[in-house]
């Protein structure tokens, strides 16, 4: 693709991806039905371990936008574009229909003492306990790994593991949100394949 192209891409990826999240947070301020949360043995389990907020909000950005670098058309850039709006739109049906937060004891951990915790307090006034299942962040990197997956191969699948780890690890999501997060991005990925780009 010419530069050219690339760069009108990656202006238009950013402005789609502020614009998307506007959607999400409107599901946070309008609830409409009583949230649920899901706490199990196996959450417990796991350690909190603010410095993964690096690799949950530092990576998950520039990793979407890496995308760009991988299309050879503008027309591929639009289908691509069409599956984030496809899954955007799932999510933000389960965030409304099914609403999951996670429990309120989890953000008292965060004691700010360390530049990581400080930035995931920082994250958190933005991204409340809502809005929980499935997991956006890592169903969003399931997707862009799959249309990935044609360059990087398997290498490109370290981006959700990762991203799920650090959902976990900073105790902003429950164990069951990440697989269901992971099954999202591919059924979307599926429909891209078929539908939107056969």
């Amino acid at each position: 693709m010419p530069l050219k192209s690339l760069l009108i891409d990656l202006i238009l990826s950013a402005v789609l991806i502020v614009g998307a999240y506007q959607f999400y947070f409107w599901c946070q301020r309008h609830v409409f039905f009583e949230p649920r949360e899901f706490p199990s043995g196996f959450d417990r389990l796991i350690p909190y371990q603010p410095s993964w907020v690096w690799i949950y909000s530092l990576l998950y950005y520039p990793a979407i936008l890496y995308v760009n670098a991988a299309l050879k058309s503008s027309q591929q850039f639009t289908e691509v574009a069409a599956s984030y709006l496809l899954l955007l739109c799932a999510q933000a049906g389960f965030f409304l229909i099914f609403p999951v937060r996670t429990p309120e004891c989890w953000r008292r951990l965060n004691a700010r003492r360390t530049p990581a915790e400080r930035f995931l307090a920082f994250v958190q006034r933005f991204d409340a306990r809502s809005n929980s299942f499935p997991s956006m962040h890592t169903s969003v990197a399931t997707l862009t790994s799959l249309h990935l997956y044609p360059q990087l191969g398997v290498y490109g699948l370290l981006f959700p593991l990762l991203i799920g780890l650090s959902c976990l690890f900073t105790k902003q999501h429950y164990l069951v949100d990440i697989p269901a997060g992971v099954a999202l991005g591919w059924l979307v990925d599926q429909v891209y394949l078929n539908v939107i780009a056969p």
